[in-house]
């Protein structure tokens, strides 16, 4: 999520602030609710914005990439804007521009319109939902984190298992003849009634000394992404035009310039985007590559499995948003069982096995796409999607530990922050190659009605092939993980501590989940890491554990990410 959240300055321990801070932290969860629930929700929409907007497989990409883009590109700086011009006025900040973009998608009239305001409802995600969190720290007294923390993963959980369902629901009843657009309008009353109360029941707060903004490197970075990622979506439809390779080919120097610039960040005022520094950590390097090529995995699969259960096999929208629901339930409950129970054990051998599993569960869902063809029924799916469920909670729940598990402790919090926001980064780029490996098998105007379910079969099995690989990738990069991740980034905090994971969380784009493990310190000299000084007695370094939305991220849910 964002990559620090400063230690509170104001404590809160009136009875009147008791009652106040449970209204807000209801405030906070419903924006975090809400922005998970519009990632995982538009997925199952895709056919019907596809044949009401004449959408391009092009266009359709942007519709899910452009979020997760914007997203990923601003989740730092996002948080960063919290910490200097307060957390509760980027929070409404954000959640007003949300609301708007949310508008903005509902009444759009055609697909470059639609692609614009998801860019911009990504951008103003990326504003709120750093605060969230940052908000609860500052809000709560270490005691109570760890109550406040499990809730937050409940309502994770049930973001994930709740949006393509709710997405299903929406577009199935086409309310008032609008189709798919009750998917982006349903977030105005929400959030409209957010900036009420939220407005009333939150503390404002600050850090008393928050890292400078990095803006050439968020310039930077987005366009090299932009560089990369847009012609693999758009080369297919053009015929892979000189200037595409040659945007591609360009984006590795522009990446290169963001390196040296951070460098160069680093020596002259100690606030640069990302801590290059980190990456000498083994783990954390080989963490960064999981989170990304996971990330990867998911953009790729949600996206496919949505048109091949829609478009491919002809299904309702709400038919495809139940076929997800065992898979979702399955990655709650390996995710709650694997930090419970199995990692304390068994340490890296569980995300490994996660992987493997995973893989086996892909591998049984070609099998069966093959043998039953177009005639396959939902229940006949639920086998293959268990064991991939099961697989994927082995993985997300315990990776971020795993990863951060060497950082030192001072940089716990930005080494967090650009886990989450590799994860959105790495779904943004699966989207993008969704063009190669699903549409690139798929020639839609030239296939007679009768070839269209079979073709989508086929390029389905096809895009499954990659995701076998890119998972056999990432269970030999979880090599390089620690092999019993250390316990003191799990969230052991002043009053028993707070284990913040979020067995619920189903999703790659928007997100994994993810532990940010916060620490403050009287005699902490660091620059580069967003830390300030308890303005209480406590000598004792606190941790609390964060967890974000989503993948976002993402989210992946039965459907993508963010």
């Amino acid at each position: 999520m964002t990559s620090s959240t400063p230690t509170p300055t104001v404590p809160t321990t009136a009875p009147a602030a008791d009652r106040r801070r449970w209204l807000a932290l209801a405030i906070v969860m419903t924006a975090a609710f809400m922005d998970l629930v519009d990632v995982t929700i538009v997925n199952i929409a895709i056919p019907s914005i596809e044949r009401d907007l004449s959408a391009s497989f092009g266009a359709i990409q942007w519709i899910t990439a452009g979020y997760a883009l914007a997203f990923a590109a601003g989740l730092i700086t996002g948080g960063r804007l919290g910490d200097i011009y307060g957390r509760k006025r980027l929070f409404l900040v954000g959640m007003a521009g949300f609301t708007v973009a949310s508008a903005l998608c509902g009444f759009a009239a055609s697909p470059e319109m639609l692609v614009a305001s998801r860019l911009l409802q990504g951008a103003m995600a990326a504003m709120m939902v750093p605060q969230v969190l940052a908000i609860v720290h500052v809000t709560f007294p270490p005691h109570e984190r760890g109550k406040v923390f499990g809730m937050f993963g409940a309502v994770v959980g049930l973001g994930a298992v709740s949006g393509p369902l709710l997405g299903a629901l929406l577009t199935q009843w086409n309310l008032f003849g609008l189709e798919w657009r009750p998917i982006f309008l349903i977030n105005l009353p929400v959030g409209i009634a957010g900036l009420i109360l939220g407005r009333k029941f939150i503390t404002e707060s600050r850090a008393e000394r928050a890292l400078r903004l990095d803006l050439v490197g968020v310039a930077l970075v987005t366009l090299a992404l932009l560089m990369l990622i847009y012609p693999l979506t758009r080369g297919r439809e053009l015929g892979w035009p000189l200037w595409g390779h040659l945007c591609m080919a360009g984006s590795l120097l522009v990446f290169a310039a963001f390196v040296a610039y951070e460098r160069h960040k680093a020596r002259k005022d100690g606030s640069p985007l990302v801590e290059l520094s980190l990456f000498r950590v083994k783990s954390f390097a080989a963490g960064i590559a999981v989170q990304l090529t996971f990330g990867v995995v998911m953009g790729v699969f949600f996206l496919v499995w949505t048109l091949y259960m829609q478009i491919g096999l002809g299904w309702s929208p709400l038919k495809a948003g139940l076929t997800g629901v065992p898979f979702s339930l399955a990655v709650s409950v390996a995710a709650g069982v694997s930090v419970q129970k199995l990692v304390p054990r068994f340490g890296r051998k569980v995300l490994q096995a996660g992987a493997l599993t995973m893989a086996a569960g892909v591998l049984f869902y070609i099998w069966e796409a093959g043998r039953y063809g177009t005639g396959i029924a939902p229940w006949q799916m639920a086998a293959p999607l268990i064991v991939m469920g099961l697989g994927m909670g082995l993985i997300v729940a315990p990776l971020t530990d795993a990863v951060l598990s060497d950082v030192p402790r001072e940089h716990a919090g930005s080494a967090s922050g650009l886990i989450n926001t590799t994860g959105q980064m790495g779904t943004a780029l699966g989207l993008g190659l969704v063009s190669v490996v699903f549409f690139g098998a798929i020639d839609e105007e030239r296939l007679a009605p009768a070839e269209v379910g079979s073709a989508f079969a086929e390029a389905f099995q096809g895009a499954l092939w990659w995701v076998v690989a890119v998972l056999a990738v990432i269970f030999a990069v979880m090599f390089a993980l620690p092999g019993r991740p250390k316990q003191h980034l799990e969230g052991a905090g002043a009053a028993g501590g707070a284990s913040a994971e979020a067995p619920g969380e189903a999703v790659p784009a928007g997100m994994p989940a993810e532990v940010s493990s916060e620490t403050s310190s009287e005699t902490s000299s660091e620059t580069s890491s967003e830390t300030s000084s308890e303005t209480s007695s406590e000598t004792s370094s606190e941790t609390s554990s964060e967890v974000p939305s989503q993948a976002s991220s993402k989210a992946s849910d039965p459907a993508l990410t963010r």
